[in-house]
């Protein structure tokens, strides 16, 4: 791909990406892809029985201090492929029976990802992200996309500047999660219990902020009528979280309690509560290039 001016994501680089990976997320213009492969830890709507899809790309257009797929991420590991292999590996997902193809981190590989999907599929495309998007770059994927999975990771801009090196985190995903709701109306499943299309936010409780977390869930009840609430519980204490706060430790009972409490209390009926006990490293994937090779 040529080398293109970038301002794709919030951070508004204004880089010349080419084939040297230049701005915030040190990423060039064609997909950089760590694992493509059958997912069976997402959510049960998403993931199903046979799997969802998932393909990860590499680089970030944040900087969350304990990112668990950091090697990726951060690090930025992975292999560089075409715009027609990165289609190429979607049929071979699809081809293994996955309920849809789930793109975890896309935001700045859009321009490839848009290219990529020229031509329908059959089976939902899931925008599985971390949130921090600029509405008029999600206005380009209406209907090319059918089920958005976003984090809603703060509200506090102390906190995101902190954990995320983003202290307008908010101003960005709060609208952004708007127009994903927008393009895509309520929740549709299939007649398997499967998503068809619509908005899933993801919120995952970080030790010492249940206070935030509980303000979170009450934005998502006062703005997005319509949308499903998956609390995440699986918070492990990775990538770069020493001397960071309360970070090095893993969440205490009365955390999660509290939090998981005021969701009922919202009655966010819709939707899905992890397990504190889903604080493991066996529901980290293998970022070992499965499923890149040989497209």
């Amino acid at each position: 791909m040529k080398t293109t001016i970038c301002n794709i994501c919030p951070r508004n680089c204004n880089a010349e990406r080419g084939n040297i990976g230049k701005g915030f997320c040190g990423m060039g213009m064609n997909p950089v892809i760590a694992r493509a492969a059958p997912h069976y830890d997402e959510e049960p709507v998403i993931s199903g029985s046979r799997g969802s899809g998932a393909v990860f790309f590499s680089g970030c257009s944040l900087r969350c201090c304990f990112c668990q797929n950091y090697s990726i991420s951060s690090e930025r590991f992975g292999r560089e492929i075409s715009v027609d292999a990165l289609r190429r590996i979607y049929f071979r997902l699809i081809d293994q029976g996955v309920h849809n193809i789930n793109l975890v981190n896309p935001t700045h590989f859009t321009e490839a990802i848009l290219d990529s999907l020229d031509g329908d599929l059959p089976v939902p495309v899931v925008w599985n992200t971390g949130g921090y998007e600029k509405v008029e770059t999600l206005r380009r994927l209406e209907e090319k996309v059918q089920v958005y999975l976003p984090d809603l990771k703060y509200i506090d801009p102390i906190t995101s500047r902190k954990y995320s090196a983003a202290a307008d985190y908010f101003d960005y995903a709060g609208p952004a999660i708007r127009e994903m709701l927008r393009q895509t109306g309520p929740v549709e499943l299939d007649k398997d219990g499967i998503i068809r299309r619509g908005v899933i936010v993801r919120h995952l409780i970080l030790p010492g902020c249940a206070e935030e977390s509980m303000r979170i869930l009450d934005w998502i009840a006062e703005n997005l009528e319509g949308a499903w609430v998956s609390l995440m519980a699986q918070y492990l204490p990775f990538g770069r979280v020493q001397g960071v706060d309360q970070l090095e430790r893993r969440l205490f009972q009365e955390e999660y309690d509290a939090v998981v409490d005021h969701l009922m209390e919202l009655s966010l009926e819709d939707g899905f509560v992890q397990e504190l006990s889903s604080s493991d490293e066996k529901y980290i994937p293998a970022f070992d290039l499965t499923g890149v090779d040989g497209v």
